[in-house]
Parts: structure tokens; sequence; C-alpha cells
């Protein structure tokens, strides 16, 4: 499928309803190719681009452990290109390009990809999240049989996971990436649906995310 802008059409100002014969659950993960200086810049403006990689990747690891072994379908959009041979295993994940200007776009057309293959449930998380386990993820599907859309607030004032069996474009639109307004945004946009909110979990941005989390003082020792 070739890049979508989903929000210039006239019938993208409606919210469209899939419905399908059978549930489908599909689960996107994004991901961002693991480089050194790249990334995680606030994480590593304390404790150093090598540190922050290597952080990074941990958390990578982190995430193929409690997402391999759920079972539905799983898509790892990469932000930059597909990685070959790494640890994103074919026999569990098909592998994906982010496509789109900024990260609103790119989610909207992950989205929309997985509802035009027939995926009735879809949710998305990113990869940098310690505190996300299996069972997280598997209650947001669960949530989503009496809800139709489902949020996993982040303590910074984002998100952690977004999922929905509604398409809705303006979740995706007038918002600031990367600040403390999303989670705020995307609830406005939620007040009139039937949302269910998964408990609030901390993401990994900055130092003091990690320094009192045993899993990571081996990478912050030389500090």
């Amino acid at each position: 499928m070739g890049i979508i802008n989903p929000f210039k059409k006239e019938t993208d100002k409606k919210t469209v309803h899939f419905q399908l014969a059978s549930t489908r659950n599909l689960l996107l993960i994004f991901t961002r190719n693991p480089e050194l200086g790249k990334g995680k810049r606030r994480l590593a403006a304390t404790i150093g681009d090598e540190a922050a990689l290597n952080i990074y990747r941990f958390l990578l690891q982190h995430t193929v452990s409690v997402t391999e072994n759920l079972a539905f379908d799983k898509r790892v959009y990469y932000s930059e290109k597909i990685g070959n041979s790494d640890i994103w295993k074919e026999d569990f994940y098909t592998k994906k390009l982010q496509q789109g200007q900024d990260l609103g776009i790119r989610m909207a057309n992950a989205f929309l990809e997985g509802f035009a293959d027939g995926f009735e449930k879809i949710c998305i998380i990113g990869s940098d999240l310690y505190d996300l386990e299996q069972t997280d993820i598997e209650n947001a599907f669960l949530a989503l049989n009496d809800h139709d859309f489902v949020v996993g607030p982040a303590a910074d004032g984002g998100y952690y996971l977004l999922g929905m069996k509604i398409w809705k474009p303006s979740l995706f639109e007038k918002k600031t990436w990367g600040t403390d307004t999303v989670l705020a945004a995307t609830l406005t946009d939620l007040k009139k649906e039937k949302v269910h909110l998964l408990p609030t979990k901390n993401d990994v941005d900055t130092y003091e995310d990690i320094k009192d989390v045993a899993a990571f003082h081996p990478f912050i020792k030389h500090l």
C-alpha cells in the first residue's frame, strides 16, 4: 500500500465504522532504528550517546519479550529502514516502514492499512516502555470488546498505547507530538466516545525515568 494522506478526503471528516464478519486483532509496534546519536536525546544529554543507545536496545528487546507470544497479528513499523536478521523475527512479526511526514500521519497510515486488510481491533504501542507487560496489551484488546477506544496514559502527558475499532482521524491531527499535551488533546477528541483507560505507566525519556530502576543501573554505572 502506498502513502496515504488520511486528512484530504471528504469522507475522512466522518468516523468510519468498520463492520467485519469476525473479530481480528492487530498490534502495531512503532520503533526507531537504533543508531548512535539518534533518539533518546533527553536521556543522552545526561548519560551520553552510547549509554542511551544501549538502553534503547535493551528496551527494544523488552518489547519483543512482551509481544512475541501474543496470539494475534503483529506488525513492526521501522522509522528509517526495515531491518534484516534483527530481533524482530519474521516468524512472529510482519515488517513495515512508517509512511508520512510526521508521527500523526505515520500512525494514521498504519491504522488505515490494518483496517483495509480486514482487522477489526487495532492497537499501537511504541518500543521504549519498560513498565509494559504482555497482559497490558491483552487487556487493551479485551477492553475493545465493550469500548470503541482504549488509551494507555503515560506519566509524561503522552500515551503508551492507543487502540480502536472505529476509525477516527482527528486522533492524529493537530497534536504537538512528543509533548505533554498529547494525552489531554487525545482525550478531548474522545470525550463523546466509549473509551477505556488503562493504568498510567512511565516511559523512558530522561535520566529521572531510570535512575531508581535496578534494571537500568548497569547502563548508568559510569555516572
